[in-house]
């Protein structure tokens, strides 16, 4: 299961959340993974082991199909209309103006190889400022080495 907002899976989870008026927080704190982690699994770009799983089929009354969904590997491609979301393509915009220089400087302080994408865990917080709140996204990855 790849990310798909009309895939029956997708649909019956978002559709149980609003029921149950469950956060992302909330579900994630039910089977102890992080917040970051589990919303991107349930929508569609991790698979979920069984136990945790079939826990939340039970917390969301899910589908046995949607339990059964979240489980399987899903493949992870990159669709082109997502891009054009405000909030995502802000994250490509982020990418394109400070890629090079994190590449840059990942090569200046560990040498020649690459942040794991894999390897990583990615956080997500508000935090409250004067001159309006602000979003803090991080990213901490493992450094790969290119080997030769």
């Amino acid at each position: 299961m790849a990310y798909d907002p009309t895939s029956p899976a997708i649909a019956d989870i978002e559709a149980r959340r609003a029921a149950t008026g469950l956060s992302w927080q909330k579900i994630a704190d039910h089977i102890n993974r992080p917040l970051v982690w589990t919303t991107a699994a349930l929508l569609g770009s991790h698979p979920v082991p069984a136990a945790e799983a079939a826990s939340l089929g039970e917390l969301l009354g899910l589908q046995p199909e949607t339990v059964a969904a979240i489980q399987r590997q899903p493949y992870r491609t990159a669709d082109p209309a997502l891009a054009t979301d405000p909030t995502i393509y802000r994250f490509v915009e982020l990418i394109n103006v400070y890629g090079p220089a994190f590449k840059a400087l990942i090569h200046e302080e560990f040498g020649d190889g690459i942040m794991s994408a894999i390897n990583c865990n990615v956080s997500f917080e508000r935090r409250e400022d004067a001159a309006g709140d602000r979003v803090v996204v991080t990213i901490d990855g493992k450094f790969l080495p290119y080997q030769w």
